[in-house]
């Protein structure tokens, strides 16, 4: 490593972390102890400010990626935390010394093997994230924001919004397209629906009934409760884009809902993984489907730009101290829960 040209916290010790020891329940988080980090080559150490909840972290906890042996199984122990809103306060190299000091939000989809690849590596899943007090990542994975924004609320943005803008962007959402989502009043869903506003599309989401008038606040142009069927509601073959990671029994209808030549977007299964195709359904209407893990290179600054230029707002709905994650992953699985779930570690 090269010599630590600036540093505003010593660079070893220990630092308070939740451990993910295994998959399973609650059990398997525990607040402890542990080395803190040394940055390395290319690398910077981040105080983390605030963490957020999201599925991807309880996901990984629960073994579900790793399901049926489709995917590797994640090792453990891990340090989880998908999102991060942290301050650099040690670096690696003397290029990135104008980064000392900033508060940042990092990409937790990165993309070591370059852009050109679809390989991905996710903070909090594949190596150490921020449920912690500190954490290291690539320079080039640090994003400095500024905005009047909390730090808990900058805590929610980056898997949630960097998930949504990454669909609309592979799914070439334009001005003036019909975009149906459906979840949304989740964090990736009520993102998605102010990413597409801000692209100038028309949005009908998909919710459960007794939060339509919040989904509604937050621009949709008309919403429906995910009771109704949405293609008795609507008609056949009314929407340019779907985005839908609910999945489940109703994947069929999403793709009746869609024009010929529509797309169909997805990054998530909430509802369940397995579903029913009907394949003339997709080559006789010529329509696209599109998975979305690895993220697009303009995805994370287009993110970054909405916070800055006031296009999107935060839906922040609780707080909770890093050592009562478990607590708050319950909240965050609440039916009733509206908005995203903060964590933040001790100073």
């Amino acid at each position: 490593m090269q010599h630590m040209p600036f540093t505003q916290t010593p660079l070893s010790g220990l630092m308070k972390a939740i451990v993910t020891t295994g998959t399973g329940g609650y059990e398997r988080l525990v607040y402890a102890d542990v080395p803190r980090p040394v940055p390395g080559e290319g690398e910077v150490l981040l105080q983390v400010l605030a963490s957020s909840v999201n599925n991807t972290d309880i996901n990984t906890r629960t073994g579900w990626y790793g399901d049926d042996g489709w995917q590797q199984a994640t090792r453990f122990p891990l340090i989880q935390g998908t999102d991060c809103c942290g301050r650099v306060v040690a670096i690696a190299c003397a290029a990135y010394t104008a980064l000392l000091g900033q508060r940042v939000l990092v990409r937790p989809s990165m993309r070591p093997s370059g852009f050109a690849s679809m390989d991905n590596v996710w903070l909090g899943s594949d190596c150490d994230g921020a449920f912690a007090q500190f954490v290291k990542v690539p320079a080039s994975e640090v994003f400095p924001v500024q905005c009047d924004w909390s730090d808990a609320e900058l805590g929610t943005v980056p898997c949630a919004c960097g998930t949504a803008e990454n669909m609309l962007h592979r799914a070439d959402v334009k001005a003036g397209e019909h975009v149906l989502v459906t979840g949304a009043s989740g964090g990736v869903g009520s993102a998605v629906v102010q990413f597409a506003k801000r692209r100038g599309a028309f949005v009908t989401a998909l919710c459960g009934r007794a939060k339509m008038a919040q989904v509604q606040a937050l621009g949709a142009d008309q919403v429906l409760a995910r009771e109704d069927d949405a293609v008795a509601r609507l008609g056949s073959a009314v929407a340019d884009v779907v985005v839908d990671n609910v999945v489940g029994a109703g994947f069929p209808g999403m793709l009746q809902l869609l024009k010929r030549g529509g797309r169909y977007v997805t990054s998530g299964a909430i509802a369940g993984a397995q579903v029913e195709l009907d394949l003339r359904v997709l080559y006789l209407n010529n329509l696209s489907l599109l998975g979305c893990t690895a993220w697009a290179e303009p995805v994370f600054g287009n993110v970054i730009a909405a916070i800055e230029q006031g296009d999107i707002r935060p839906t922040l709905t609780q707080t909770f101290a890093l050592q009562d994650i478990a607590q708050a992953q319950r909240a965050f699985l609440e039916p009733a829960r509206f908005g995203k779930v903060a964590l933040i570690p001790p100073p």
